[in-house]
């Protein structure tokens, strides 16, 4: 999806972890290896983008981990808080306010697909192999893949 502002875009970064591994990207555009990514659109909150992005791009249904407040009354309502919130430069005029959601597959069994116009590969990678992986991890998505296996035990 293109920008949709200017300077600054919402996005959400979705850390699957199942069986102490965390799936992975490799991006056909940037050629990194990253968890599933996207813009939020402006008719979604970062709850329905991050489930359409996982949809999309590896055909898992997830369940979003994390905290949501008991504040849901008419005119307010609250959403599922991210595990974590960044903000990374895209280019010289432009950046990412990146919400972070550590999520797990409904079913276990599930097949990966992997959305080719977007990416060269897909796999499920394990605490060790994140290191061997080429090109290699940024030093932000090495630590949040670790995290998140820490955590999704």
């Amino acid at each position: 999806m293109p920008h949709i502002y200017d300077k600054i875009d919402f996005t959400v970064a979705i850390f699957v972890v199942q069986q102490a591994q965390v799936l992975l990207v490799h991006h056909r555009t940037l050629s990194k290896w990253l968890p599933l990514n996207e813009h939020i659109e402006l008719d979604e909150d970062p709850k329905q983008a991050a489930l359409r992005e996982v949809r999309e791009e590896s055909g898992l249904d997830v369940e979003l981990l994390g905290e949501r407040p008991l504040t849901t009354e008419p005119g307010t309502r609250a959403l599922l808080a991210p595990r974590f919130l960044d903000i990374h430069r895209i280019s010289a005029m432009h950046e990412h306010i990146g919400m972070i959601y550590f999520v797990r597959p409904r079913d276990a069994s599930a097949a990966l697909q992997l959305a080719h116009t977007e990416h060269h590969a897909i796999r499920w990678c394990t605490r060790e192999e994140l290191q061997a992986l080429s090109p290699t991890l940024s030093g932000a998505i090495q630590w949040y893949c670790e995290q998140a296996l820490r955590e999704i035990a």
